[in-house]
């Protein structure tokens, strides 16, 4: 029987999670591939703490090359995260001939063409089901069963913390600053949770979603990102009020030719199946020629469900090597020669229906003005709310027909310069035309 030896870079929680399955599933994983997985060595910098898995017959190190540059080791499993040193990693592995799977999205966002063409060079593969969605095959979906459709749109609720924060805020009628708090101290939150509630991470798995979806190199700094920080319990009630429920949002949209590539706040109908995912739950909808709308949910982090991901990653790999293939698919799932780079659409330019809320004076004429300001610039109000006044003050919430980003933000731009507005207004998209 073959036996593939496996290398860990990073000894965290994911880590510690494909130690326990690689471990407790041995025997089946060998069922399924041919082949015995042994994992030979675990690189970390602290390899003392006690993870609460069995490393018995591993060899610990706090140096990378001791997985790096074995020869024995033909698999080499990043979850260091973050940019350097693990792209220095992941291309010393591949560089010294070995396959690498990671859950890393960031690295891949940022550095995944580099990354692509030193595995090209090398002959080896790259695989990253881990990296969007934690344990949802979704990228192995958009690679295999669904590679014969042209894809239109994928939708995803893709970072559970901020989906955990929405989903508490909707609930309970929470202050953003407060679910941010327990999210931190349940263990959902980072103590520095920059990436997650400014969109940051998502950003960085849109792009995954759309380099498979589309065949095309995406650059992150082309992603519109705005993160969850801005919306107000006052949001997620007036949301509720007009029939919508608000999540974070990665778009993709192919657009004649552009594609329209943001994270945002957005404003979903109740009855929509991605306004009932709740908690730290993801879900990704994707569009196809052929097969229309599907839809993929489950947990979207956690040790076990990313470990999940990890692991199959490493049985494709396992199957590939007892058959003596290797690159039987391409990292994005396009031919390499055939991955082009589409333009991305500006922010500026998507149409979009609006939320739109104020906080006004409550003084005759207010209304007249706010419409005016909006209709010179051609956006059409659908409906109007005007809230209990609160002291001299009283909120007022319009939401628009379709209208262009641009013209949304020069009109508000002008409205909060009117004396009679007493705090900048607060827009939110809406996506209620999801087919």
């Amino acid at each position: 029987m073959e036996e593939i030896k496996v290398g860990l870079l990073g000894f965290g929680t994911i880590g510690a999670g494909v130690v326990k399955l690689l471990k407790e599933n041995s025997a089946l994983l060998t069922e399924k591939t041919g082949a015995r997985i042994s994992l030979k060595t675990i690189v970390d910098l602290d390899i003392t703490t006690d993870r609460g898995v069995c490393t018995e017959g591993i060899t610990l190190s706090r140096n990378a090359d001791d997985v790096l540059t074995d020869p024995e080791i033909s698999v080499v499993i990043e979850l260091i995260g973050g940019y350097e040193p693990a792209r220095s990693f992941a291309l010393k592995a591949i560089g010294n001939g070995k396959h690498v799977v990671t859950a890393n999205k960031a690295l891949l966002a940022v550095h995944g063409e580099e990354i692509y063409a030193a595995a090209k060079k090398n002959g080896v593969e790259v695989l990253f089901e881990a990296a969007v969605g934690g344990g949802i095959p979704v990228l192995s979906a958009i690679k295999g069963n669904m590679a014969g459709n042209r894809f239109s749109t994928v939708l995803g609720i893709v970072n559970g913390t901020c989906n955990y924060i929405l989903t508490r805020m909707t609930q309970e009628g929470a202050d953003f600053a407060e679910v941010l708090k327990s999210a931190q101290e349940l263990g959902y939150a980072e103590a520095d949770p920059t990436f997650d509630i400014e969109g940051v991470d998502t950003a960085h798995k849109l792009c995954l979603l759309l380099s498979l979806c589309f065949g095309t190199k995406i650059d992150l700094k082309d992603v519109y990102s705005e993160g969850i920080t801005s919306i107000t319990s006052e949001d997620v009630d007036f949301a509720h009020t007009f029939g919508y429920r608000i999540k974070l949002l990665a778009i993709g949209k192919m657009d004649g030719g552009q594609i329209e590539a943001r994270v945002h706040p957005t404003m979903i109908p109740i009855d929509y199946p991605l306004a009932d995912v709740h908690g730290v739950f993801n879900a990704i909808r994707l569009t196809g020629d052929f097969v229309g709308p599907v839809m993929f949910y489950g947990r979207g982090a956690g040790m076990e469900a990313t470990a999940s991901a990890v692991v199959g990653d490493i049985v494709d790999l396992a199957r590939n090597l007892c058959a003596g293939i290797t690159r039987r698919c391409a990292p994005l799932g396009f031919l390499d020669d055939k991955v082009t780079t589409l333009p991305i659409k500006p922010i500026g330019e998507i149409i979009s229906k609006y939320y739109i809320r104020f906080q006004a004076l409550d003084r005759p004429g207010v209304l007249a003005r706010i419409a005016g300001a909006l209709g010179a610039r051609g956006i059409s109000i659908a409906s109007m709310l005007q809230s209990a006044r609160s002291a001299d003050e009283v909120p007022i919430v319009i939401m628009t027909h379709d209208a262009r980003e641009e013209d949304v933000r020069k009109a508000l731009a002008e409205i909060d310069t009117f004396e009679v507005i007493r705090s900048k207004s607060t827009y939110i998209r809406i996506e209620d035309n999801l087919e």
